[in-house]
This record gives C-alpha cells, structure tokens and sequence, in this order.
C-alpha cells in the first residue's frame, strides 16, 4: 500500500504508477507465455511481489521531479516510479535468496514461493533448488526491465538532463556491490574497534540500501525533470540522511519489531547474522559475558523466541539500541537543516512541506 498521509497528488500519483507497473508486467506474461504456457509463473511471482510494499522510491522521485518545477512531466515521472519498483523488487529477491528469508511483507518471499508452487504442482526434484533457481531468474527478469522501463521514462520526459541515465546505472553497481558487503560482513573477523564496526556496517547500509531508497529516486525525478546539478545535489544532501535513518530504523524493527506489523519473524537479523550498527554496539558496549551472548546468536538459524528475547535485553541495557535511536534523530536533524538549501535555490513552498511530510513518516516507520 502506499505511504499514508495527505499530500495532494499523492494518491493519484501512486495510483497511476501501480496501474501502469500492472500493464507492464501483463505485458510482459503475453510476451513470456508465448515462448511457453508455464513461463507465465515467473511474472505471476513479480506480480504477487509488486503488490505490496509503501511505493517510497516512487512517492520520492515524483517530489524530485516536483522540485524541479517540472509538472508536465507526469508520464515520465511515473514511468520512473514503475523502474525503481521494478529494480527494488529484483534487490529484494536477491536479498532473500541470499538470507534465506522465509517471509516478505507478510507473504512467503519469493523463493519460497517458487518452492511451493513446485510441491502444489507436484513436480520431480527438489523443491527448494527449484525455488532458488525461479527466484535468481525473476530478479534477473525485474532487473532487466527496469531498464528497460527507466528507457521510456527518459524517452517521453520533455527535457531530460543527461545525469540520469549515469546515476541510474551507477545506482545497479553500488546496491549489489553493498549487497556483497553485506555478505562477507558476515563470514570475515569482526573489527577489533567500535568504530570500525559500525563503520563498516554504516558503509554496508548506504550502498546496499540507503542511496536507492531515498538519495536517487529524488535526484533521478529531478533530472527526468530537468533539474541542474546545484538541484540535484541538494536533494540528494537532504535525501541521503533520511535513506540512512530508514534502514537504521529497519535494523531496530528487525530486532524489536511486531512480526504482525513488519511481516517477518520477529529476530530475523540475528538468525541471519547481520552485523547492523545496532549489534556493533551492543558487543562493543556489554560486559563481556553479556557479549559473548549475542555474539554466540548471530547466525543461529535456529534461534528460539527465548534467546532472541535475551538478545534484546542485551542490546537494551547496553545503550545499543538507545544509541541507533540518538543516530535516527541527528540524521533527521541532518536532512532538515540541508532542506534549507532547497529553499535557496527556489523549490516551491508546497514541496518543501510535502518532502517534509515524508520525512516524518519514514522516520516513524513501523514496518
């Protein structure tokens, strides 16, 4: 569903982009089916994905494009907000194949997807290679076509700036280069220091998460519109403080959260063993036995509710997660002061209050 609040066009907007991503991916059935009647599961399990979720990058790139000044832009902006679903939703495949993440928004992620449709339909082999196999393909696909549709975006905005296609291709080089630190985090030493391993994990978070989620979908709805340089670094100064703030947001939730909320069980993170500044500093800041604690649950994939419960005194009584709490509150005081300079260079009134809107709620995320 898409991000609550009452922006005007808002609604609207993501309305148009969700109807316009659904005649995509039914066009692209017609086109797969005709190869073959069963290749029509790929797109099904895109489908199912592309549903949910809050429409963030989209609601995000259509304030870039709004702050340039740029209403005549509509259909582009919304082809754009249909790219970024498309290459999300490939992130999050690869994400969960990677994590071996049972659940996504409430829905069985899409591995596991393909692993059931293999036992309903009662195929030969092993259900679960079958499900990694579909799901590795299907990011691949959405990857694929979100270029493909970030292509008509360019090509029906009015007055492109030429930045967007460099920003767009270096946004696929640093989320799956983010991704792959996010994976060797996990099997090196950890670093001796506190301020290595936040830092590392800090270093993770932004180019795996951080940049796509709010820093580029403004600065590429900026330049479909035909924002200047000056403009677009500004979104991106005000932008990339509240993408950082997101995801250290989802580290808490990932520990703390309502499964019934978020959509996931609850202690994920640490039965993955994500090394997020949140467990930085809780093993940095616990007594040693508190810390040999969490260090011991960190990729138990067997975690009981008991011992997450455990891990989550440990990482309260530390400062940990009071720590990541005063993170969250400096990087939105970051972003507000660097709104100022939109101000400066002329973005209207109306979408400063809108971008300020949006902050608020990604802030107060809950899920």
């Amino acid at each position: 569903m898409p991000i609550p609040g009452d922006i005007p066009g808002q609604s609207e907007f993501v309305e148009a982009t969700n109807g316009r991503l659904r005649a995509f991916l039914s066009g692209k059935r017609e086109q797969v089916t005709a190869v073959d009647p069963g290749a029509g599961t790929l797109v099904d399990s895109l489908v199912s994905l592309t549903a949910g979720g809050k429409k963030l990058r989209p609601v995000l790139a259509w304030l870039g494009g709004r702050a340039a000044g740029r209403s005549g832009d509509e259909q582009a902006l919304t082809e754009l907000g249909v790219a970024l679903e498309l290459f999300q939703a490939a992130a999050l495949i690869h994400d969960d194949v990677i994590d071996r993440s049972d659940t996504r928004r409430g829905q069985p992620s899409t591995h596991r997807w393909f692993a059931r449709h293999h036992r309903t339909s009662e195929f030969s082999g092993d259900s679960d290679h079958y499900g990694v196999s579909g799901a590795i393909l299907v990011g691949d696909l959405a990857l694929s076509w979100a270029g493909e549709v970030f292509s008509e975006a360019e090509a029906v905005a009015a007055d492109p700036s030429p930045a967007g296609r460099e920003v767009f291709q270096r946004m696929h080089t640093e989320v799956i280069t983010g991704q792959y630190l996010d994976v060797l985090a996990e099997v090196i030493p950890p670093a001796e220091s506190e301020a290595g391993a936040v830092g590392r994990a800090r270093n993770v978070l932004t180019y795996k998460a951080a940049r796509y989620s709010t820093e580029y979908p403004l600065a590429l709805g900026c330049s479909l519109a035909g924002g200047g340089a000056q403009l677009q670094r500004a979104l991106a100064a005000a932008g990339l403080p509240l993408g950082i703030a997101f995801q250290l947001r989802d580290d808490l939730l990932g520990v703390f959260g309502d499964p019934e909320v978020t959509g996931k069980p609850v202690g994920d993170d640490l039965r993955e063993g994500k090394r997020t500044e949140l467990i930085a500093y809780g093993l940095h800041r616990s007594a040693a036995a508190a810390a040999a604690e969490l260090e011991a649950v960190l990729g138990d994939a067997a975690l009981d509710d008991q011992k997450v419960a455990r891990a989550r005194e440990i990482l309260v009584s530390s400062g940990a997660r009071a720590a990541v709490e005063r993170e969250i509150a400096q990087l939105a005081e970051a972003s507000e002061r660097s709104r100022a300079e939109l101000s400066r260079l002329g973005v209207d009134e109306d979408v400063l209050t809108d971008f300020a809107a949006v902050a608020e709620l990604l802030l107060a995320r809950t899920s």
